[in-house]
């Protein structure tokens, strides 16, 4: 799951967690308990599946694997009964959480009928937001703003390539609609996380600036900055192509953390509490084994910073990190 992917599923556990109108077993019959659910749904369930039902939301542009588009399916290719227990226990390893203990059974049971019966049988609209009733009157009012919240035009095209109409809409999305529908579509999203220091460094030299060559020795004791040198990726001859390998993967995921240098001793490694471990010291590494390192990669350590890597490198690749630590930063045992 990526950063963007986990953010979206924080925002869309926080919005199902308030207080909701809750319905007691029996209380809704026919087309009542069908509003019921409809009232359910459009509170719980509108932020990832959207009003209609069909997944078109802000949330599907950032979750990975994306919301269930419920217009798509029939009632063959996913029965009740796996739908209530998807309300009620979330679905492992998508942004779905569980909604028992939040609302009851009976509530549970209302909204999967009235999914099933206004997205999957019906394939109907439900309820749009942009109305007078949800405190937007004249909203045609906005038009031109439409293509960019609706993704037809990316929100990062050129201005000289938009009509004089269409730059009129960019600004007003801009200026009004996107502290709602956010980054809209964009044909280069660019990275989804990255960082970016608010007081360091000096030079104009930023560590979360991917794009820009790693700076030199003489670079960091120009910046007169104790984290700078840091920076520096040691030059090691005689690297084998699974060391090189390893020096690749390394400053590309780890050193953000802990250092080109493997000390954690950088400016992001200096405010990380705890600190990111230092591959260099001897009091710890001393006693590491190549088995034990393998595994704190790939599964992480709770209550540090030290994410699991399982879901993002290979198993020969994170061997090829191993290598590279043990030759460059202090000797790992077997």
């Amino acid at each position: 799951m990526t950063f963007r992917a986990w953010a979206g599923g924080l925002v869309a556990a926080l919005a199902v967690l308030s207080a909701a109108p809750a319905f007691a077993a029996g209380e809704r019959t026919g087309d009542a308990r069908h509003e019921a659910g409809r009232k359910i749904y459009n509170f719980r369930c509108y932020f990832c599946h959207g009003y209609s039902g069909d997944a078109k939301t802000l949330a599907t542009t950032y979750l990975a694997p994306k919301p269930r588009d419920f217009t798509r399916d029939d009632e063959k290719s996913i029965s009740r009964k796996q739908m209530v227990d998807a309300v009620r226990d979330g679905k492992p390893g998508t942004a779905m959480k569980g909604f028992k203990g939040i609302i009851s059974e009976s509530d549970i049971e209302l909204v999967v009928d009235f999914v099933r019966q206004e997205f999957i049988r019906s394939k109907a609209e439900n309820t749009r937001y942009h109305t007078a009733a949800n405190g937007w009157p004249n909203h045609e009012r906005n038009k031109l703003a439409f293509p960019f919240a609706t993704g037809k035009i990316p929100l990062d095209r050129p201005w000289e390539q938009l009509n004089p109409d269409e730059q009129r809409g960019k600004r007003l999305f801009l200026t009004t609609c996107i502290s709602c529908h956010d980054h809209a579509r964009t044909e280069d999203p660019g990275p989804v996380w990255g960082g970016r220091p608010l007081s360091y460094p000096r030079n104009h030299f930023d560590p979360g600036d991917y794009t820009a060559p790693p700076p030199t020795k003489v670079d960091a004791i120009a910046s007169a900055s104790p984290y700078q040198l840091h920076d520096v990726i040691p030059k090691v001859p005689g690297l084998s192509p699974a060391e090189k390998r390893g020096e690749k993967l390394y400053q590309a995921n780890c050193a953000f953390c802990h250092a080109a240098t493997g000390t954690g001793k950088n400016w992001i490694g200096s405010f990380m509490e705890p600190h990111p471990r230092d591959l260099t010291a001897p009091a710890f590494m001393r006693d590491m084994t190549r088995g034990r390192l393998a595994h704190t990669i790939r599964e992480g350590l709770p209550n540090t910073s030290m994410p699991a890597w399982k879901s993002v490198l290979k198993a020969d690749e994170i061997d090829a990190i191993v290598a590279y630590v043990s030759r460059v930063f202090h000797p790992v045992k077997p």
